[in-house]
Protein backbone atom coordinates (compact mmCIF):
# COMPACT_ATOMS: atom_id res chain seq x y z
CA UNK A 1 0.00 0.00 0.00
CA UNK A 2 2.81 2.44 0.85
CA UNK A 3 4.45 1.84 -2.55
CA UNK A 4 1.12 2.41 -4.34
CA UNK A 5 0.52 5.57 -2.28
CA UNK A 6 3.97 6.89 -3.19
CA UNK A 7 3.36 6.20 -6.90
CA UNK A 8 -0.05 7.94 -6.72
CA UNK A 9 1.35 11.06 -5.08
CA UNK A 10 4.49 11.13 -7.26
CA UNK A 11 2.33 10.96 -10.40
CA UNK A 12 0.53 14.10 -9.30
CA UNK A 13 -2.64 12.67 -7.81
CA UNK A 14 -6.10 12.94 -9.32
CA UNK A 15 -6.31 13.17 -13.08
CA UNK A 16 -2.74 11.91 -13.36
CA UNK A 17 -3.03 8.77 -11.24
CA UNK A 18 -5.90 6.46 -10.45
CA UNK A 19 -7.24 5.53 -7.03
CA UNK A 20 -7.90 2.08 -8.53
CA UNK A 21 -4.31 1.06 -7.69
CA UNK A 22 -4.90 1.94 -4.01
CA UNK A 23 -8.47 0.63 -3.61
CA UNK A 24 -7.61 -3.10 -3.24
CA UNK A 25 -5.61 -2.37 -0.09
CA UNK A 26 -8.61 -0.87 1.75
CA UNK A 27 -11.75 -2.51 3.13
CA UNK A 28 -14.98 -1.09 1.69
CA UNK A 29 -15.80 0.38 5.12
CA UNK A 30 -12.29 1.67 5.92
CA UNK A 31 -12.01 4.57 8.36
CA UNK A 32 -9.10 7.02 8.39
CA UNK A 33 -8.75 9.44 11.31
CA UNK A 34 -6.64 12.51 10.46
CA UNK A 35 -5.86 15.30 12.94
CA UNK A 36 -8.33 18.16 12.45
CA UNK A 37 -5.53 20.76 12.40
CA UNK A 38 -4.14 19.37 9.13
CA UNK A 39 -5.24 20.66 5.71
CA UNK A 40 -6.54 17.14 5.03
CA UNK A 41 -7.83 16.63 8.57
CA UNK A 42 -11.02 14.89 9.54
CA UNK A 43 -12.67 11.51 9.34
CA UNK A 44 -12.54 9.76 5.96
CA UNK A 45 -14.82 6.73 5.43
CA UNK A 46 -15.04 4.08 2.74
CA UNK A 47 -13.40 4.02 -0.67
CA UNK A 48 -15.06 7.32 -1.62
CA UNK A 49 -13.65 8.94 1.51
CA UNK A 50 -10.18 7.53 0.87
CA UNK A 51 -10.24 8.77 -2.70
CA UNK A 52 -11.22 12.26 -1.49
CA UNK A 53 -8.46 12.08 1.14
CA UNK A 54 -5.83 11.29 -1.49
CA UNK A 55 -7.12 14.19 -3.61
CA UNK A 56 -6.70 16.48 -0.56
CA UNK A 57 -3.19 15.12 0.05
CA UNK A 58 -2.25 15.72 -3.59
CA UNK A 59 -3.55 19.29 -3.41
CA UNK A 60 -1.49 19.87 -0.24
CA UNK A 61 1.82 18.23 -1.14
CA UNK A 62 3.91 18.62 -4.28
CA UNK A 63 5.94 15.67 -3.01
CA UNK A 64 5.55 13.41 0.02
CA UNK A 65 8.52 11.09 0.42
CA UNK A 66 8.47 8.34 3.02
CA UNK A 67 12.20 8.44 3.72
CA UNK A 68 12.28 5.67 6.32
CA UNK A 69 9.69 3.32 7.75
CA UNK A 70 9.95 1.05 10.75
CA UNK A 71 7.27 -1.52 11.54
CA UNK A 72 7.18 -1.53 15.35
CA UNK A 73 4.35 -4.08 15.59
CA UNK A 74 3.21 -6.47 12.89
CA UNK A 75 0.27 -8.05 14.74
CA UNK A 76 -2.80 -6.67 16.51
CA UNK A 77 -2.94 -3.31 15.01
CA UNK A 78 0.20 -2.73 12.98
CA UNK A 79 2.31 0.14 14.28
CA UNK A 80 4.41 1.99 11.72
CA UNK A 81 6.84 4.84 12.36
CA UNK A 82 7.49 6.87 9.21
CA UNK A 83 9.96 9.69 8.59
CA UNK A 84 8.57 12.01 5.91
CA UNK A 85 10.18 14.66 3.73
CA UNK A 86 7.47 16.75 2.06
CA UNK A 87 7.26 19.75 -0.23
CA UNK A 88 4.13 21.92 0.13
CA UNK A 89 2.34 22.82 -3.08
CA UNK A 90 0.95 26.22 -1.98
CA UNK A 91 4.06 27.64 -0.32
CA UNK A 92 6.92 25.69 -1.97
CA UNK A 93 8.31 25.12 1.55
CA UNK A 94 9.80 21.80 2.65
CA UNK A 95 9.45 20.00 5.96
CA UNK A 96 10.66 16.83 7.65
CA UNK A 97 8.37 15.18 10.18
CA UNK A 98 7.39 11.87 11.72
CA UNK A 99 4.10 10.02 11.68
CA UNK A 100 3.25 7.10 13.95
CA UNK A 101 0.32 5.08 12.61
CA UNK A 102 -1.78 2.28 13.99
CA UNK A 103 -3.29 0.26 11.17
CA UNK A 104 -5.99 -2.34 11.66
CA UNK A 105 -6.19 -5.05 9.01
CA UNK A 106 -9.36 -7.11 8.64
CA UNK A 107 -9.64 -9.89 6.08
CA UNK A 108 -6.33 -8.89 4.52
CA UNK A 109 -7.40 -5.28 3.89
CA UNK A 110 -6.83 -2.06 5.84
CA UNK A 111 -9.96 -1.29 7.84
CA UNK A 112 -8.77 1.55 10.10
CA UNK A 113 -5.84 3.97 10.19
CA UNK A 114 -5.00 6.31 13.06
CA UNK A 115 -1.96 8.53 12.37
CA UNK A 116 -0.28 10.58 15.10
CA UNK A 117 1.69 13.70 14.16
CA UNK A 118 4.04 15.25 16.72
CA UNK A 119 3.54 18.82 15.48
CA UNK A 120 0.45 19.53 13.37
CA UNK A 121 1.01 23.30 13.77
CA UNK A 122 4.35 23.07 11.96
CA UNK A 123 2.76 21.13 9.10
CA UNK A 124 -0.13 23.61 8.87
CA UNK A 125 2.32 26.53 8.83
CA UNK A 126 4.36 25.02 5.99
CA UNK A 127 1.30 24.16 3.90
CA UNK A 128 -0.20 27.64 4.21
Amino acid sequence: MYAAESRYLAAGGPGKASFAELAPFFAEDVVLHQADALPYGGLWRGHDGMERFFVAMSKTWESFEMVRQEFLATEGPLVVLTDVHAHARATAKEIDFRILQTITVTGGRISEVRPFYWDTAAIAAVTG
